[in-house]
C-alpha cells in the first residue's frame, strides 16, 4: 500500500507514504511548506501535483474507473491552465517511474487536456 485516506475536520486527506519511489521523490523534490491551523504542514507543489495526478490516471483507465478519471484530468487542466507547470520536467520525471505504455497514456492525455485548455 502506497498511500490512506483521512479525514481532518471533514476536509479529506491523502498520505502518500514514500515507499512508492515517486512519492519518495515528489516528498524530495516537489513539496512546500503550507501554513494551516498555526501548524506548517508539508503539501506537493504545483509540479508536484500535476506529478502525481499523470502517474495515476493509467491506474485509472485499466481500472475503468472513468468517474475519477474525469476529476484528475480535470484537476490536471486546471493546475496547468492557471499555473502553467514546466511539462517538460513534469514528462522527464515521469519517464523514470512508468513503463512506456504508461507513458504514452499520459502523454496521449495531456495531449487532449491541453487541447482542451487552448
Amino acid at each position: 500500500m502506497y498511500f490512506a485516506r483521512g479525514q481532518f475536520k471533514g476536509l479529506q486527506i491523502y498520505f502518500l507514504l514514500t515507499r512508492n519511489p515517486l512519492f519518495a521523490r515528489v516528498q524530495r523534490a516537489y513539496a512546500t511548506n503550507q501554513q494551516f491551523l498555526e501548524q506548517d504542514i508539508t503539501s506537493a507543489t504545483v509540479e508536484g501535483l500535476v506529478l502525481l495526478k499523470l502517474y495515476a490516471l493509467p491506474s485509472l483507465y485499466r481500472q475503468g474507473n472513468f468517474a475519477r478519471v474525469g476529476l484528475y484530468e480535470n484537476d490536471i487542466a486546471t493546475l496547468l491552465y492557471y499555473h502553467q507547470p514546466n511539462m517538460a520536467v513534469v514528462e522527464q520525471e515521469l519517464t523514470t517511474f512508468v513503463s512506456s505504455s504508461d507513458f504514452e497514456a499520459i502523454q496521449d492525455a495531456l495531449t487532449e487536456i491541453t487541447k482542451r485548455i487552448a
